[in-house]
């Protein structure tokens, strides 16, 4: 099975490099790279100064620029779109670092055929778990992240995360062709965030089943492009803007009859989040992104563009 590695960049040539360094350890050969960059031509001139245009096993490196910021979605795509003789595209964020086992156990899961993607052990740098896949929960427009708080090394069933995963992450997940066959691209007016979870969410529910390889270890940095990582009262107006927006979307998109509950359930969300740490201005940027998903909104947001 030949994989093609996605991943999409922006002006993060550092944490790009470290991810190539981590995937230069893998145990499976049969792949490629290829990473589409969406912060500019400087940022694309320095990834490819920086990014060696061969892996030390001999896999191919691949860097394309992005015409525009295209976001997660579109950078994905990009890279789909690169890469059409694939037979599975490994998703795969720029600010994480794969055990060398970690591809050959997902596609080891993937080519048993009772799967069309498969995730992975998502851990933070202080091995603590930060997912084993995802469950969203429609009427409150809210995800929640299953294996949360475990430790790497806590005994983990497989079956049970599969029945109870609705989405996987999109900062690690390998999709089959048949996925993309089957239900399309990822849609690109979300922009950033929860692209992933309404993709899953659509496969779902166009009979794709979704994996999960206890065994394939990925650790996540989280955050370091766009400043997800940081605290309540320190997070910047993109991702709580976005993060609020989108979950709307998906609502939209997926839970259409839900929507008035889960535009209420949201906003009250928001505000518990918010209120006990006096993070105002996050409470501000959220309602601002709240409203917008309330008018159902899609693309670039009018203030980013400008």
């Amino acid at each position: 099975m030949h994989v093609a590695v996605a991943i999409v960049g922006y002006r993060n040539v550092g944490d790009i490099v470290g991810c190539l360094r981590a995937l230069s350890a893998s145990t499976y050969s049969d792949f490629e790279v290829v990473i589409c960059e969406n912060g500019g031509a400087d940022a694309y001139a320095a990834v490819v100064d920086a990014a060696p245009p061969v892996l030390s096993g001999g896999q191919p490196v691949r860097v394309i620029l992005a015409p525009h910021n295209l976001g997660f979605a579109g950078g994905v795509n990009a890279c789909v779109g690169a890469t059409p003789d694939a037979d599975a595209w490994w998703l795969l964020n720029p600010d994480t670092e794969a055990a060398p086992n970690a591809l050959s156990a997902m596609v080891e899961r993937l080519q048993r055929g009772d799967c069309d993607a498969v995730g992975c052990t998502l851990v933070l740098p202080s091995g603590v778990i930060q997912s084993y896949g995802g469950r969203w929960r429609g009427w409150l427009a809210r995800s929640e992240l299953i294996g949360l708080g475990d430790r790497l090394g806590d005994p983990v069933d497989r079956e049970v995360v599969e029945r109870a995963q609705s989405y996987l992450s999109g900062a690690s997940m390998l999709v089959g062709r048949r996925f993309v066959e089957v239900v399309g691209l990822m849609r690109e007016e979300y922009f950033l965030y929860c692209e992933e979870v309404e993709w899953c969410l659509r496969g779902v529910a166009k009979g794709m089943c979704l994996g999960f390889s206890p065994d394939a270890c990925v650790v996540h940095l989280h955050g370091t492009t766009t400043g997800a990582a940081e605290g309540v009262r320190d997070r910047p107006r993109m991702p709580v803007y976005l993060g609020e927006r989108n979950k709307l979307l998906v609502t939209r998109d997926c839970f259409r009859r839900w929507f008035l509950v889960s535009a209420a359930a949201s906003l009250a969300q928001l505000v518990l989040r918010c209120a006990p740490h006096g993070a105002w201005r996050h409470l501000g940027y959220g309602v601002e992104g709240w409203w917008a998903g309330v008018r159902g909104e899609r693309g670039v947001p009018r203030w980013l563009r400008a």
